[in-house]
């Protein structure tokens, strides 16, 4: 497995964990379509929540944040889109979230921004 692979499902362990100790019900993780992936489909007070994880060693090279760019949100939303048509959830509540891991020498450092961003139609 390449090292970038296992960082990246070392941090949706960590997510996930994470999301699990704030009452979030995880309902999926890495989703695929056509379209993508989703890291992890979580609901809470009714709410469904697309989760982006993205994990780093260190910020030498940009924040985790700075790569769900534009396009990434619109491939997240693409997957969603199909998600909730699969699941038979389409009108559901719904919301984009982004979990930032930095893997450091002690513990990881998270940062959860709910509603990181928004489409239309959401």
């Amino acid at each position: 497995m390449a090292q970038h692979t296992t960082i990246g499902a070392q941090g949706e362990d960590i997510a996930a964990r994470f999301l699990l100790s704030k009452k979030y019900e995880i309902l999926d993780r890495n989703y695929r379509c056509r379209h993508g992936e989703i890291d992890i489909i979580a609901r809470r007070k009714n709410v469904l929540i697309f989760v982006e994880v993205k994990t780093r060693r260190s910020s030498a090279f940009g924040s985790p944040l700075e790569a769900v760019s534009l396009k990434k949100q619109r491939s997240i939303s693409a997957v969603a889109q199909a998600y909730l048509q699969h699941s038979r959830l389409s009108g559901s509540a719904a919301r984009f979230d982004v979990i930032a891991i930095l893997l450091g020498s002690g513990a990881p450092e998270i940062e959860h921004i709910e509603n990181a961003f928004e489409l239309p139609g959401y």
